[in-house]
């Protein structure tokens, strides 16, 4: 059923107050108070685990990851309120935050003066800024890591940014570079996390971006890794992973920055709430920003289908002894069997080179043997 438009919502009052409602909801008039409401509990609903523990003798630690989103700044504010009422109620709360930004190449200027305006507005949180070329430093164990950049796999006297530089520049498409970074990213995130003490990861994605990730991770042939990318629990880093937003659409995230009497949208980078527009060149276009534009067109007039992707999605369960797979060197993430290559899965895509036998002896699963170019896997592969 298409959703009402904003300005739909003063023929009808609030559905659960009777005051004057400012906007529809999934079919249902709220006002400015019920609405914010209803984004503070589909959130604080999903940490139930975090409740305050007076028995505990450490406080818990989690990270939540910002990229100046409205996903991401939604939630440091939730969480920030939330901690508020913890505390107020019981002198107590139930974790302590750190929240780091990964700085990516050409996006460190306005990202590095939203982050002063988040310490600014938050600061009772630990914060921290993270060149993304420090996954090349922070990895333990990064041979395996290292030995995927061409050229300088085997020399150990090579900056991190040197590596990071290589790899990128390496990649052949739009596709290719865009996956690589957001496995780094990943990464990167996750040994910080651990380095700081944090138990969970507390990501920003909304239902509309879970449901972007399903797609795109399946069109790019890591299909097999979705019980680990969007499902709360245990993750095969070491540390838990949540998605606190995980049933609050995309639309519904930026018209609460947009009317929260915070300043919200002032922290966000990019505050035009239009849908995704892909490039017109298929040459820069990626999948992920195709599921993208896809999935934020749908969510305007048929939520239901955005909700039912994740939530059928997230039915996915992983076997028992997963964890004792083998990992990809690239994005760790545990292979069913080792069945590592392009043809790993029994698929018919012969290309008629070599690279096949180095990514399997490279421990590059099928989607990250796609990512990458034949050139780093046939010269790394001996």
């Amino acid at each position: 059923m298409p959703g009402k438009h904003i300005e739909d919502a003063s023929n009808e009052p609030c559905r659960r107050c009777q005051g004057v409602s400012v906007l529809v909801v999934r079919s249902e008039p709220l006002c400015h108070d019920c609405f914010a409401r209803y984004v503070h509990t589909k959130c604080i609903k999903r940490l139930e685990s975090f409740r305050v523990n007076f028995g505990a003798e450490k406080q818990r630690r989690i990270l939540v990851p910002l990229s100046f989103g409205f996903s991401s700044v939604t939630l440091l504010h939730v969480l920030d309120l939330h901690l508020k009422t913890q505390k107020s109620k019981t002198g107590r709360t139930g974790f302590e935050i750190n929240a780091i930004y990964v700085e990516e190449p050409g996006k460190t200027g306005q990202a590095g003066e939203s982050l002063d305006k988040v310490r600014e507005q938050y600061p009772d949180h630990e914060y921290a800024s993270l060149p993304l070329h420090d996954v090349f430093r922070l990895v333990p164990d990064d041979a395996s890591l290292k030995s995927l950049v061409p050229q300088i796999g085997h020399k150990g006297d090579s900056s991190p940014e040197e590596h990071f530089v290589h790899m990128i520049n390496s990649l052949t498409s739009a596709t290719a570079r865009a996956d690589v970074i957001s496995t780094l990213r990943t990464r990167l995130i996750v040994e910080h996390a651990k380095l700081n003490g944090c138990e969970s990861i507390l990501w920003g994605d909304s239902t509309t971006s879970l449901a972007q990730k399903t797609l795109a991770e399946t069109a790019k042939g890591r299909g097999f890794s979705l019980p680990w990318q969007i499902s709360d629990g245990e993750s095969p880093f070491g540390l838990k992973f949540h998605y606190p937003l995980r049933d609050v659409l995309k639309k519904e995230l930026v018209s609460y920055v947009n009317m929260a009497e915070s300043g919200l949208v002032s922290l966000v980078l990019g505050t035009s709430s239009d849908a995704t527009q892909a490039s017109t060149s298929s040459k820069n276009t990626t999948i992920d920003d195709l599921m993208k534009q896809y999935f934020e067109s749908v969510e305007e007039n048929f939520p239901s289908i955005v909700a039912n992707v994740v939530r059928t999605s997230s039915r996915l369960e992983v076997r028992p002894d997963a964890l004792s797979d083998p990992h990809c060197s690239l994005c760790s993430m545990p292979v069913p069997g080792g069945r590592f290559g392009i043809h790993g899965w029994g698929g018919d895509q012969h290309d008629g080179n070599d690279s096949e036998s180095a990514s399997t002896a490279r421990n590059i699963c099928y989607g990250c043997t796609r990512s990458l170019p034949k050139v780093v896997l046939s010269a790394n592969g001996d």
